[in-house]
């Protein structure tokens, strides 16, 4: 599948992979700074934002994606950076083709199996809920999301993916349907055979649990080059909370 992507910067390149309910706007201040070094590549991952939409959801498909997005660009050895479901995805990508990367970046996510929880489903089932026929404004969408989610930050990260589909009409960029039924997928764990040898740089948030201590030797056991670091204060979105730390250890790794 044909990616949307934006592109930004020169040099050697680097693909960022954003996560569930995210789209490539969420990474590009982080990916102007690395555009002063790098050629830059962020897609939106099939169903979310301006890429197609298809009723196959699942981590090979994601794979398979990143693939033709390298050589469609004809892209010799990148550095990919991923999180959450897109870190999942750069992990079965450098696995099963070790030899098409650099380097590696996951953002707090590990290889297992996760125990499902209900909040990424309330967040799929609140914006379907949401009555966007009767909305004349963006606000008044957030209106309707504020019954269920509660969060304002996890309310302005969801209002990303909303747009005018015309002059009236407000429409989801999400192909929230296909996410739903597929969600149970996304909590399985990364188990295909081989190890990524080059260097791998595991990044979690000092206040997530997405990533645990008795996580290590599974990570370190297929990515023996691999090193985990924590960044203090961070919640899942490391980028997000500490940009400036994230960005340094991230551009310290690629040009070392």
């Amino acid at each position: 599948m044909k990616l949307f992507v934006r592109r930004m910067g020169q040099g050697n390149p680097v693909i960022i992979l954003h996560g569930l309910l995210g789209l490539s706007d969420n990474w590009v201040s982080f990916g102007r700074q690395l555009a002063r070094d790098f050629e830059v590549f962020i897609p939106d991952l099939r169903n979310h934002g301006q890429s197609p939409r298809s009723t196959v959801f699942n981590f090979t498909v994601l794979a398979d994606d990143l693939l033709e997005l390298i050589e469609e660009h004809n892209l010799v050895n990148p550095c990919v950076i991923g999180h959450s479901l897109g870190g999942k995805t750069a992990m079965l990508f450098a696995l099963t083709h070790p030899d098409r990367l650099s380097k590696l970046v996951i953002v707090d996510i590990a290889l297992r199996k996760y125990s499902q929880n209900r909040d990424h489903k309330m967040l799929i089932e609140a914006m379907l809920d949401a009555d966007l026929s009767i909305a004349r404004s963006r606000s008044d969408v957030e209106h309707q999301l504020e019954s269920s989610v509660h969060s304002l930050k996890l309310r302005q990260f969801l209002m990303k993916n909303l747009y005018w589909k015309d002059k009236e009409t407000l429409d989801w960029r999400l192909n929230l349907e296909v996410l739903k039924e597929a969600l149970p997928g996304m909590f399985e764990g990364v188990t295909p055979e081989g190890e990524f040898q080059k260097p791998a740089l595991f990044v979690r948030g000092g206040l997530s649990d997405y990533v645990l201590e008795e996580d290590y030797p599974g990570i370190i056991k297929k990515f023996p080059g691999a090193s985990v670091i924590t960044i203090d204060n961070a919640s899942h979105w490391v980028h997000a909370d500490a940009p400036g730390e994230f960005y340094n250890r991230v551009h310290d790794f690629f040009i070392t």
